[in-house]
């Protein structure tokens, strides 16, 4: 069996992806309760802003009406079903021992999320990890507290792995965020090199889970949360949260 690769992070973070998603209905509050109980050490999701201001929890950015879809950004906070959460009801329902991925969706998304985490669960602020798919969108959240992290797919780094980690560097992202299939052992070594965190999506598998976790990726995220922790236990033990 392949030896185990270090990690930037000592215990990297399991993320249920949209909450305990293979569990229960994705994106509400029983889902992210239960993908804690079932032992996942983060939680993921989209992070939408409503028509007045508020930041809600959901995949799609869009609700079922009787004619069409509408936008959740053409919606008041009061008008959405009541399975969409805002941001704030996911920290007094879940608390703050975990971390928290967010796909950032909108303009403005960023500096919402950053305000009511800092009003509601200020300790959350560390926890925090950021993504979108441009990078230079992360750019004016530098120095707010999360750590921001480029969304993308390899085949779209047109100028190659080692420039883009150098860029990524160099302007102040913490790191980068691909499809499991992108990585391998030596390119989770080149972001490692240049300090970048490595993250690791859609690994539905225990063929792909524990390979992740030996090629050392700083996080993982799964809609399964029991095998991603089966994985991570058979890989690296219990983690301390």
């Amino acid at each position: 069996m392949q030896q185990r690769l270090p990690s930037r992070l000592d215990e990297p973070i399991t993320f249920a992806h949209r909450g305990a998603r293979a569990h229960a209905p994705e994106n509400t509050l029983e889902a992210f309760a239960l993908a804690l109980r079932l032992g996942a050490t983060g939680l993921e999701s989209d992070v939408w802003l409503t028509a007045d201001g508020e930041a809600v929890l959901d995949h799609d950015g869009v609700v079922p009406g009787r004619l069409r879809k509408r936008p959740i950004a053409e919606m008041r906070r009061a008008d959405l079903p009541d399975h969409i959460p805002t941001l704030a009801e996911l920290y007094e329902h879940c608390g703050t021992a975990y971390s928290l991925s967010l796909d950032l969706k909108g303009p403005g998304t960023g500096e919402a999320v950053v305000r009511v985490t800092r009003e509601v669960a200020p300790s959350m602020t560390e926890r925090l990890w950021l993504c979108h798919p441009s990078y230079e969108a992360l750019l004016p959240l530098r120095g707010t507290g999360p750590k921001l992290l480029d969304s993308t797919r390899l085949a779209r780094i047109k100028e190659g792995p080692e420039r883009r980690a150098a860029t990524l560097a160099n302007v102040g992202i913490d790191g980068i965020n691909l499809h499991h299939t992108d990585w391998n052992g030596g390119l989770v070594a080149l972001f490692h090199r240049f300090e970048r965190y490595a993250f690791g999506w859609d690994l539905q598998h225990l063929d792909d889970l524990r390979p992740a976790l030996r090629m050392g990726l700083d996080a993982i995220f799964s809609d399964w949360v029991d095998r991603m922790v089966d994985a991570y236990r058979a890989e690296i033990g219990r983690p301390s949260i």
